[in-house]
């Protein structure tokens, strides 16, 4: 394992880690869909709600694996490759990461997750939400889905700790 420039607080290690279960619980939900449960979900009918055609099951599986990969980019801003892009990397491996290219999408998309999380909740403990079959089906969706709205504060304190590091004249380990 290689390290980094400067130390990465332990905090902060433990976040970053941390933010990839945070989508984890959302994408397994979204893949019961896929199994073939409709989750509880139901139409506008009031009929079970089922993925339909290869499509759409194409889709959510795409959304779940698409939604662990960014999350695992939080790892970048505690790990040597997001200080020194790998070898590996046609046209940049080897070079320096400059601060900004990690510090200005990882703030972007934290609040980006934000807005978005903020948004998909605000009829979530209404009467206005999707409609389940009954209260435990609700419960599972909304304890799978939950752990969203902290993606985002989490990789924009995580990004800060980079920040500090990389760019901040008094960097410390905190």
């Amino acid at each position: 394992m290689t390290t980094t420039e400067r130390p990465v607080p332990r905090w902060a290690y433990v976040l970053a880690h941390a933010i990839p279960f945070l989508a984890l619980p959302s994408g397994l939900w979204r893949l019961g869909l896929v199994f073939g449960s409709s989750m509880g979900m139901l139409d506008d009918a009031g009929a079970p709600a089922y993925l339909v055609g290869f499509g759409q099951k194409l889709y959510v599986v795409s959304l779940t694996i698409v939604s662990e990969l960014v999350a695992l980019t939080a790892l970048g801003l505690v790990s040597r490759w997001g200080e020194v892009a790998p070898r590996r990397l046609p046209l940049i491996g080897g070079r320096r990461v400059h601060p900004y290219a990690a510090i200005v999408p990882a703030v972007l998309g934290s609040l980006s997750l934000m807005a978005i999380w903020t948004y998909a909740f605000r009829d979530a403990y209404t009467g206005h939400f999707i409609p389940f079959s009954s209260t435990p089906w609700k419960v599972l969706m909304l304890t799978c889905y939950s752990p969203l709205n902290l993606w985002g504060p989490a990789l924009l304190v995580v990004t800060w700790a980079y920040y500090r590091r990389r760019v901040s004249a008094t960097a410390v380990a905190v």
